[in-house]
């Protein structure tokens, strides 16, 4: 509200300052027959209070438009010298400069994601998401955060993840991933909707924390929904059951260039001479040490340990396991 109260104040008295501007031009123009030239002149030198001179002695009248003229242009520039300093104190007009600065930077990405919320959910989604290197912009109305963001040097748009102009602001119409990671249910629900509408081929991920929300998100267009909650407990009791396997589980990692154990190839992204080849044909183990222990076919169906035999379809994905030097051996191969 005060932002918007300065803002107003800051155009109020750059309008002023045109009238005064206007006023002062069409008063030596209309009144005293002044070229266009000799009006602008002392104009100017009257408003600013510089006094280079007048072009003739004044008459009487002169006298009185042009002291009538210095008070009001006095009034007005005092008025725009405290409401720009005020604009200036409250840090809008560097936020701005900042904004427009980023913007700038938002509207070159293609492909990037776009998380929504910085809370605990999406703090976890942005470190995982830095450690691939992944082009990412973050979503938070919170001020407190918002200044963490911008002291980590990530692109960041302060406002409503569920407003139509604040999810176009972050790129929404160029994003290939949207995370929101909202605290409610309703809201996530409502980015869903939005951003579905706004790229229809955006793959959206949503957080829930309800049983009953979860239907409706992938109804609204959510690809994945994540319940954290659920995820959590269901974790818990497997150390239960099979503490060995989800200890062995829990040490796999796909955190990034040196630390990674998996590793997901696209099958698009091999030499054309590859596709339609089968994984023997491949042949990653002796190339790289890396095992291939899954496969996602094109139709999106998941095979567990497939055969060597498999063919490699395009749209396909395979799922590699492998040392991180194995891994990194992966990427520079292919």
């Amino acid at each position: 509200m005060i932002r918007l109260v300065l803002k107003s104040r800051l155009h109020e008295a750059l309008f002023f300052t045109g009238i005064i501007f206007s006023v002062g031009i069409l008063g030596y123009l209309l009144l005293f027959d002044y070229s266009i030239v000799d009006a602008f002149y002392m104009t100017v030198i009257t408003v600013t209070t510089v006094g280079f001179g007048e072009i003739h002695p004044f008459s009487t009248e002169e006298k009185i438009f042009t002291t009538f003229l210095i008070l009001s242009s006095l009034f007005t520039f005092g008025y725009a010298v405290s409401s720009f300093s005020e604009y200036l104190i409250s840090g809008d007009f560097f936020r701005h400069l900042k904004n427009k600065r980023v913007q700038k930077q938002i509207e070159q990405l293609q492909g990037h994601t776009i998380v929504c919320g910085f809370g605990r959910n999406g703090k976890q989604a942005l470190a995982k998401l830095k450690s691939y290197k992944r082009k990412v912009v973050v979503i938070e109305k919170d001020k407190e955060l918002i200044k963490q963001l911008d002291e980590k040097r990530v692109l960041n748009v302060e406002g409503d993840a569920t407003s139509d102009e604040t999810l176009i602001k972050a790129g929404i119409g160029k994003a290939k991933y949207l995370i929101t990671a909202l605290p409610s249910d309703a809201d996530n629900l409502f980015v869903v909707l939005t951003a579905s509408q706004l790229n229809k081929s955006c793959k959206i991920i949503s957080r829930a924390s309800k049983e009953s929300t979860y239907s409706k998100l992938k109804i609204a267009g959510a690809n994945n929904v994540i319940m954290p909650d659920k995820l959590g407990g269901a974790h818990m009791a497997s150390l239960v059951v099979t503490p060995d396997v989800i200890e062995f589980v829990d040490r796999l990692t796909i955190e990034g260039d040196t630390t990674a154990n998996l590793e997901e190839i696209a099958i698009n992204d091999l030499p054309k001479e590859y596709i339609n080849k089968t994984i023997l044909d491949l042949d990653l183990r002796k190339k790289t040490g890396c095992t291939v222990i899954g496969y996602k076919t094109p139709d999106k169906e998941y095979i567990i340990n497939p055969d060597a035999s498999l063919k490699l379809e395009r749209n396909g994905n395979l799922i590699v396991l492998g040392r991180p030097e194995q891994i990194t051996k992966l990427r520079e191969l292919f």
